[in-house]
């Protein structure tokens, strides 16, 4: 005789949990989660060619608390941590993360500064003041990072892309 066996599992409960991840090593726990099976989100800002995480030193992970196994999350290169309150992990809503997908797939990719590296250009300071420098790097979305020589000094500073300009006729040197 044949019967068919009712297993009344539950329902998965499968929620979306952050995971903090060591100094700049996001891309590596997303990659070594997903080896292991676990789904990952890690947002993403695009810039011109380049793509920066929306949250520096974050991602979100979806697990079922009562069915998944978290032990191999601790130990996973990449990872430092599950973001908890005292030993319980932090739920964190589902419509929150999908908020952040649907806004960053309608945000328009950030174009690169027209600037590049070894370029020398003017910073508009405070009243009329402007001072020259040269141009590293963009650092986010609307800062840059430009070499300025202050007191016989070479000095790395971090600048809004706003008070810089470019100046005229000289492309300074391209790495």
């Amino acid at each position: 005789m044949n019967s068919i066996v009712s297993v009344d599992l539950d329902v998965a409960q499968y929620r979306w949990y952050l995971i903090q991840t060591k100094p700049h090593q996001e891309l590596r726990a997303e990659e070594n989660l997903g080896r292991q099976g676990f789904s990952c989100y890690r947002p993403v800002v695009k810039q011109g060619s380049r793509t920066q995480p929306l949250f520096p030193g974050y991602l979100f992970i979806r697990l079922d608390q009562q069915h998944d196994n978290w032990f191999p999350i601790r130990s996973t290169r990449g990872v430092a941590r599950i973001v908890s309150f005292g030993a319980q992990p932090l739920a964190v809503a589902d419509d929150l993360v999908e908020g952040i997908r649907q806004r960053l797939a309608s945000m328009p990719e950030r174009p690169a500064s027209s600037f590049h590296e070894g370029q020398v250009v003017r910073l508009k300071c405070a009243g009329e003041c402007e001072v020259e420098a040269i141009f590293l790097c963009d650092d986010g979305t609307e800062r840059a990072l430009i070499l300025l020589n202050l007191l016989q000094r070479e000095q790395r500073i971090r600048v809004p892309l706003s008070q810089l300009s470019a100046v005229g006729g000289n492309d300074g040197w391209r790495a």
